[in-house]
């Protein structure tokens, strides 16, 4: 291309500096122009309160917003007449500063001096048990793993789970010696004032998250745990504005969850019987040192459980007894089933009444009989000759009952089940178990009728006894009285009949054949060891053979009675089982066994608790 040619196309395309400079300075304007416009409206909407989805008012107002949550408190466990076995409370953990940069108004010192370790030492000793020399080990300056300064030190479990009581006395000491630097931590807690009070029937509390205390107690056993949902209420909550130092503004304050206490549970048990039965239980495990123990008193015509407990057992306060060899963590009353032994021919000369075969003054020769390829002894091999079947019960013989069964086989199996053995008792703790029959053999239904070859649990057993007791009828074993809402509406427990397994006539004749065990001075088993002065007692004694792995044990049993009173009109039914006690020489295992059974029914007679 030639040099007019390219001024010809210059011209053409308008091409010259002076024009390039203005197109640029046109696209800068614009370009500025647009940016502004872009910050203008980002601007515009940032001030109406906006940044992308978020709002700058919510934020503000939440930036001078606070909430809390209002803690729902934890329904209470009461006994029969509203006395507490298990209540709210708070507790307190001890630590001491040591930090000298600790110092309040006017510089005044509220830490820990050396001057006053020995002073502390004395007063933690004196009112919470902690060793002296423990103490003053704390309070001098130590240095953690790092090689820093400890600043606050506390002291171990001893020094946790106080009382206001604990608090307050050794407050008041150091404050009279002019001491500071001791301090404590709130917690939420439950209290228990009763200690050791039906402990597997009532159960305890435990941190909800044993990191962070603020999310309140959850039940772990029995009642406090099968209930807990009942117990535990629902927290609330507060919202309220703050001011630039985030202290609630007064007037500010609005509930925006109200807190929903959690219910009362009213039982059925009586706090100075079952104290009483605490002691007696204390006293026989303490001089006999047996493997584990159980007791119930119930009303005989509701079912209500007056006073339950267990042994090994524990304190739901320091929760002694729930850790090392001995510790169970099992309701024995309904998680345990056992082969309850004699205790059982009650109900088989029940079933035998009612099935038309019992005769009381038929006869069989006692000691020995075989069935099968086995043979079945009496508790005395050698029997003591002829026996009509009413004495067979007084003097406990297996081989009389083997006999009724034999009379019924078919008809006995039915009644097993009829007196709510191998089912539930529907008593709503955990775990409950609901026992065993062994009856794919001769010789093991026939064992059944003397209460070996089929397990059971406390609660069935009582159950059953009801029915012997409450003119055939049959009641459901009952711990609550009833629940307690927030708002005062109630769910009352009344008695349930569970059924009507035998007639009338028939729990009477039991109840008077059942006399003779501590009537008939020659073959009563119970005679002079379960009478109770003032009263007539219709008693029937147990001692079944323990079995494991399949083997009965030899001289291992577990010892029972089962007592109830008054014969006439009964009010209440004991019932008490010991496993392998120490008996010492001269002493024999049924007068261990009414160590606990016979005050405690006689003081339950006496006191007439009953709401019948």
């Amino acid at each position: 291309m030639n040099k007019h040619r390219l001024k010809r196309y210059l011209r053409s395309k308008n091409l010259n500096p002076v024009n390039n400079r203005k197109k640029v300075g046109v696209i800068l304007f614009a370009t500025a122009i647009g940016v502004f416009l872009i910050f203008a409206i980002r601007f515009s909407y940032i001030m109406m309160g906006n940044i992308g989805n978020v709002s700058l008012a919510e934020k503000t107002a939440e930036l001078y917003k606070g909430s809390q949550i209002i803690k729902a408190k934890r329904g209470s466990i009461l006994d029969r007449n509203g006395d507490p076995i298990a209540e709210d409370a708070t507790s307190y953990s001890l630590y001491a500063i040591l930090d000298k940069n600790y110092l309040g108004i006017n510089k005044k010192k509220l830490y820990v001096q050396e001057k006053d370790r020995e002073k502390i030492a004395e007063v933690l000793n004196k009112y919470v048990g902690l060793e002296k020399s423990y103490v003053i080990s704390q309070l001098k300056p130590q240095k953690n793993k790092q090689g820093k300064t400890i600043t606050n030190v506390e002291f171990g479990t001893e020094g946790k789970g106080l009382t206001l009581e604990t608090k307050t006395n050794i407050e008041k000491a150091l404050k009279k010696e002019n001491i500071a630097g001791i301090y404590f931590t709130e917690h939420p807690a439950r209290s228990y004032p009763n200690g050791e009070f039906a402990s597997y029937l009532i159960g305890y509390t435990a941190y909800a998250d044993k990191n962070d205390d603020t999310k309140g107690m959850k039940g772990v056993l029995c009642i406090e745990g099968a209930y807990n949902k009942q117990l535990k209420g629902t927290d609330g909550k507060i919202v309220y504005q703050k001011d630039s130092s985030g202290n609630a503004i007064p007037g500010t304050q609005v509930v925006k969850k109200e807190a929903k206490d959690g219910e009362d549970i009213q039982t059925t048990l009586d706090r100075n019987l079952q104290l009483y039965l605490e002691d007696l239980m204390d006293s026989v495990e303490e001089k006999y040192s047996p493997e584990s123990m159980t007791a119930m008193l119930v009303e005989a015509k509701t079912g209500s459980i007056l006073a339950a407990t267990q042994r090994p057992s524990f304190d739901p306060v320091t929760k002694e007894g729930l850790s090392g060899e001995n510790a169970l963590w099992r309701n024995l009353l309904v998680e345990d089933s056992f082969e309850p032994g004699s205790t059982m021919k009650v109900f088989t000369v029940a079933a035998a009444i009612e099935a038309g075969v019992f005769d009381p003054n038929a006869t069989y020769q006692s000691g020995k009989i075989q069935v099968d390829d086995t043979q079945i002894s009496d508790w005395n091999p050698a029997g003591v000759g002829t026996l009509t079947y009413r004495q067979a019960l007084a003097w406990s013989s297996n081989v009389g009952m083997v006999h009724l069964e034999e009379m019924m086989p078919t008809a006995w199996q039915e009644y097993i089940k009829k007196f709510g053995f191998v089912k539930s008792t529907n008593s709503g703790l955990l775990n409950e178990n609901i026992g065993l029959l062994q009856n794919s053999t001769t010789v093991d239904r026939a064992m059944t009728a003397y209460g070996q070859a089929i397990s059971v649990t406390d609660f069935q057993m009582m159950q059953g006894f009801t029915a012997i007791a409450n003119n055939g009828k049959m009641m459901k074993p009952q711990y609550i009285k009833k629940i307690v809402k927030s708002d005062g509406t109630e769910k009352v427990y009344n008695p349930k009949e569970v059924s009507q397994p035998i007639s009338s006539t028939t729990a009477n004749q039991v109840l008077t054949y059942m006399q003779d065990v501590v009537n008939d001075a020659t073959y009563g088993t119970g005679y002079g060891i379960f009478n109770i002065d003032g009263y007539n007692v219709s008693a029937k004694t147990g001692t079944a053979q323990i079995s494991e792995n399949g083997k009965y044990l030899d001289d291992q049993y577990i010892h029972s009675v089962v007592q109830i009173a008054p014969t006439e009109d009964p009010e209440y039914i004991m019932y008490v089982t010991i496993k392998k006690p120490t008996i010492p020489a001269g002493t024999s295992a049924s007068s261990i066994v009414a160590e606990i059974s016979n005050p405690l029914l006689k003081r339950a007679l006496d006191l007439g608790v009953s709401d019948q």
